[in-house]
Parts: structure tokens; sequence; C-alpha cells
């Protein structure tokens, strides 16, 4: 019965978003719809807990400190109101939720981050990708 349902659930995903974890900064740019005009906010902060990461539409908290007073925001990744996330920082962190980031200071929640360069793979043309792998195959034959 679970396995039914979670195959339901990745059928129902309709973008297909970067792998988010607690302790990732985040660009969210969301649709705001003021009268008649609708425009993009952009809200960058900290992933502090991500709900239903198997369900249809998993729920992410983001978390950052606007002029001294912290500002928490939830809303699901596939929402329509969101038109892209991007990824920003990874940090090293210990646990599935940072919810205790909401009692520390500025200061005191610095943890150790890694440029998000060294997480995306560079995609390389199909041409080069078959070259590699002629290589590869040669390779082993070789050394057989």
């Amino acid at each position: 019965m679970k396995k039914e349902i979670i195959e339901f659930n990745k059928s129902q995903k309709s973008k297909k978003m970067p792998d988010f974890r607690a302790g990732d900064v985040v660009k969210i740019y969301m649709k705001i719809k003021e009268g008649g005009k609708e425009r993009v906010q952009l809200f960058e902060g900290l992933i502090i807990g991500i709900k239903g990461k198997q369900s249809s539409s998993p729920m992410i908290t983001v978390r950052k400190i606007s002029h001294s007073v912290g500002v928490e925001i939830i809303l699901p990744i596939f929402s329509p109101n969101v038109e892209k996330i991007e990824l920003i920082k990874r940090a090293k962190v210990r646990r599935a939720k940072l919810y205790y980031v909401r009692d520390l200071t500025a200061k005191q929640s610095r943890m150790k981050y890694k440029e998000i360069k060294e997480f995306i793979k560079e995609e390389k043309p199909a041409e080069e990708v078959e070259k590699e792998e002629k290589k590869e195959e040669e390779g082993a034959t070789e050394k057989k």
C-alpha cells in the first residue's frame, strides 16, 4: 500500500526541484498579486525544516532575519505562486529540523557553509559523455 502511495505522489509532482535539506540557504521567487498587477518578490533565507518529502507537495519552512526581527514562511515547493527556488549555499548540519535556530542570535547561528558550485555537476554535451565512455571501455579491455 505504501509503495502505491509513493508512486502516485511521484507522478503528481509537476516540476523538477533540487534536493533541498535543512541548512540550505535558498532564494524563493514568489508571485505576488497586488490589485491588477502581478510581480515577483524575492525571499532569501535558511531552510529550517521540510515536511512531507515523499508527498506530492512537500512543505519547506524558510527563516530569515529582517531588521532584527525573525521572519518565517511556510510554503509548498510545487505551489503555482512559487516561480522558482535557487539553492545558494549548503551548511553542514546534523539535524533534520533546525528549530533551535529560532532561539539563537544572528551571531550564534552562524554555520559552516560550502559554496554550491561543489554540489552542482557540470552538464556535458552528449558527444563528450560518449567519448569518455568509449575511453573507459577501451581502458577496461586493455587491463584484462
